[in-house]
């Protein structure tokens, strides 16, 4: 690639073109080089990992970024929350607020894998019978509602409604007082919700 007038890389005109690509075209027929990536259509298989890029020239790449839907086969739902301003940062954003699980103090044992032994022995004492696992933030989001561990997602929408029907302006003759305890009470479900503990 030339070198610019100030001795750095020249910019290609388009961004994420692979100049000199050894590839071809990934269209049957076509004769011009891949120089651009497109994820591939197939869904990956379970367990494996995603599949391979295809590789593209400009006019081809162009046609398919014209026609590709990331919300392709989702749900209305699926779609509602791939939306969310912080649809991929809700979890790590909550863990911040110290109501997460922040592991073994380090500096109470000697040996840093008595450390690991007592959170894995405090993980099995309060987990689930039915062997699902339960974050902290779990932990934390259960004790807002006030529910035991073992709490099935049936157990947790009804215990939801009944706190929103407790806490809701509206069955309280308009009185504002509940609504911190409101806010956190729907946090704690929308948060469970998605737990793998409730899947």
């Amino acid at each position: 690639m030339p070198d610019g007038k100030d001795g750095k890389t020249a910019r290609t005109r388009f961004h994420g073109r692979v100049e000199g690509s050894q590839r071809p075209c990934a269209v049957a027929g076509c004769p011009e080089p891949g120089e651009f990536r497109a994820p591939a259509l197939e869904a990956p298989l379970p367990g494996e990992g995603p599949r391979p890029f295809r590789w593209m020239c400009l006019e081809h790449v162009r046609a398919f970024n014209a026609r590709y839907n990331f919300f392709d086969g989702m749900t209305a739902d699926e779609i509602h929350t791939a939306q969310r301003p912080y649809a991929g940062w809700e979890r790590e954003t909550r863990a911040f607020s110290g109501t997460g699980d922040r592991g073994p103090r380090w500096a109470d044992f000697a040996d840093p894998l008595d450390a690991i032994a007592a959170r894995l022995k405090r993980d099995r004492e309060e987990g689930r019978r039915d062997g699902k696992p339960l974050s902290g933030q779990d932990r934390a989001s259960l004790k807002v509602l006030g529910l035991e561990a073992d709490a099935d997602r049936m157990a947790l929408r009804k215990r939801y409604s009944e706190l929103v029907r407790r806490y809701h302006p509206d069955r309280n003759g308009g009185d504002r007082s509940h609504e911190e305890a409101l806010q956190k009470v729907i946090a704690a479900y929308q948060q469970l919700r998605g737990a793998a503990a409730f899947a």
